[in-house]
């Protein structure tokens, strides 16, 4: 793709990083850690925030977080760490008593993990994903309140921002609803996402797949301090995601707002730029 022209600083509040490097290097997957920074950097993105692609079920992240971080040095790249657990994210009955007997086994995140990423200067912030990852336990996400960083939040059709709102909103520190809560086109959980702005003021929405213009916009006219860019590269490449902003018919403001301002104000290394 052609290298996008634009005056914006960009940065990227959600990207993957493929932690196998074995796997890029030798058995033929193409997109290892220099052609990501490659492309982001085709798009105009200065900074991207990115974690480990999933495991799984019985293997913990511990080993992906950290080869994350690795591999995001001297790289434009923040180590966000994906964290997993016992419990179930769906609000059924069975969930409920599912989760009265779900003790944390070895491969799920522990307390001490969360602390000890968050004084582990290469890591940012956290991302939890609680359909396909599981719900870290109440002491686990008692920890996230203690070290207060960021958490990035996938919504699901059995863990909508509804349910988001009930286990995490309340523990005061800043949550990103991934795709404003939906995905891609899921326009219903959207729009819970940008009620609950006007009732959470430490929660944002980033702009991972939304396909609607119409909900893009509004977002950023209603809320414009609240939306963050998120292209969910390398899945979706960072020019479309780029694209899909520039195209919308929002004050120049408002983009500097999405693509800059506000990512930087939720996590400040984004704020200064490394190298590639």
């Amino acid at each position: 793709m052609l290298e996008l022209e634009h005056r914006f600083r960009v940065v990227d509040m959600h990207g993957h990083l493929d932690h196998d490097e074995v796997s890029v290097s030798t058995r033929g997957r193409d997109m290892g850690p220099d052609r990501l920074a490659r492309e982001c950097h085709q798009a105009g993105v200065v900074q991207t925030a990115v974690s480990p692609t999933r495991r799984p079920d019985d293997i913990g992240y511990l080993r992906a977080n950290n080869a994350v971080a690795r591999l995001s040095v001297d790289r434009p790249f923040l180590a966000f760490a994906r964290l997993n657990g016992a419990l179930a994210a769906a609000d059924n009955p069975i969930s409920k008593l599912r989760n009265l007997y779900a003790p944390r086994k070895n491969h799920h995140t522990r307390p001490g993990d969360v602390e000890q990423y968050a004084y582990d200067d290469r890591f940012h912030g956290f991302v939890l994903d609680p359909v396909v990852d599981g719900l870290p336990d109440r002491e686990v996400r008692d920890e996230l309140i203690a070290v207060d960083l960021p958490v990035v939040v996938y919504c699901r059709p059995d863990y909508p921002p509804a349910a988001v709102a009930d286990t995490l909103l309340n523990d005061g520190y800043p949550v990103i609803m991934a795709g404003f809560g939906g995905y891609p086109m899921d326009e219903d959980r959207m729009e819970t996402a940008l009620t609950l702005l006007d009732r959470y003021d430490h929660l944002y929405l980033d702009t991972w797949t939304v396909r609607s213009r119409e909900i893009l916009e509004r977002g950023l006219l209603e809320h414009p301090d609240r939306i963050v860019f998120g292209s969910g590269t390398p899945d979706v490449h960072p020019n479309v995601a780029v694209m899909e902003i520039l195209t919308l018919d929002v004050p120049e403001d408002a983009m500097s707002r999405v693509f800059n301002k506000n990512p930087t104000r939720i996590i400040p290394g984004l704020s200064t730029e490394s190298g590639f």
